[in-house]
């Protein structure tokens, strides 16, 4: 589970310290990769705390969503319909609050678990 927050922690500090300005004309795909790479943060999370992760999972789980995502953006970008990738960011938005509601409750379980155990 570290390497999960390793990486974030490498990702943001490597964001915030480089000078790469991005065109605009990717913006797109960059919001697409951004919503790939939290959305296999906390499917690996969620993984963790359901004690399932696997690191070979987590790895093609990432590159395949990114590879995915992007080629819906690049489908619309070919094909005129430049509003084609809101069908991935919405797949994958729905993934990310998903993943983010069962780490919640998994966290209140543990934590009233414990609370019940001192008493």
């Amino acid at each position: 589970m570290w390497i999960l927050f390793v990486g974030l922690a490498v990702g943001i500090a490597v964001g915030l310290v480089s000078p790469i300005a991005v065109p605009l004309i990717y913006g797109r795909y960059l919001s697409i990769a951004l919503l790939a790479a939290m959305d296999t943060f906390f499917g690996g999370l969620r993984s963790s705390l359901e004690k399932t992760y696997d690191d070979a999972i987590f790895i093609t789980g990432f590159f395949m969503n990114a590879l995915i995502a992007a080629g819906f953006v690049y489908l619309g970008d070919r094909l005129g319909l430049e509003t084609l990738y809101l069908g991935a960011i919405v797949a994958l938005a729905l993934r990310i609050f998903n993943n983010l509601g069962f780490i919640r409750r998994a966290i209140i379980t543990r934590w009233r678990s414990r609370q019940r155990r001192a008493q």
